[in-house]
């Protein structure tokens, strides 16, 4: 097993989809991804509790037979648009990167990027934290500015 959970190659040939548009069925998605090569195993995600019971929850996981498959796949299909949205695919062990929320441009040092990987999923180091809020802290600010500002020239 390596770092990221792996059982052998299995991550390698894994792939993660995402960004997926509801009315995608499990079946248009192997017809998608089926041109690149044997898939082996589809793991299609649907919410099984609360008000979106039975729904689907818009990733799902597919399984190669060779890694080459897997990575061809991941190159023609990842920001290719299916039913309007772009398709999010990468391999499903690999490390990955999100730009901040508001704009990656007005972050500054070490939180204008947050860092995550399969064994820390959703956790991102507490500089990065505090700079995401700075940035959004500054925008709520910036906005509340404006509309004072303009409702002060309505009045006048």
């Amino acid at each position: 097993m390596d770092p990221n959970g792996c059982i052998d190659d299995k991550c390698e040939s894994r792939l993660y989809i995402g960004n997926l548009d509801l009315r995608i069925t499990e079946a248009a998605l192997l017809r998608m991804f089926s041109p690149f090569g044997k898939i082996v195993s589809e793991d299609f995600l649907w919410h099984t509790r609360g008000p979106k019971r039975g729904e689907p929850r818009g990733f799902a996981f597919i399984q190669y037979s060779t890694n080459e498959e897997a990575k061809l796949a991941k190159e023609k299909m990842h920001g290719r648009l299916a039913c309007g949205r772009p398709l999010v695919v990468r391999l499903a062990g690999e490390k990955y990167m999100l730009e901040t929320a508001d704009n990656p441009t007005k972050a500054t040092g070490e939180g204008h990027k947050l860092h995550l990987t399969r064994s820390g999923m959703g956790q991102t180091s507490r500089s990065a934290k505090i700079a995401a809020i700075k940035n959004k802290l500054k925008s709520l600010e910036e906005g509340s500015r404006t509309k004072k500002q303009k409702q002060n020239d309505d009045i006048s």
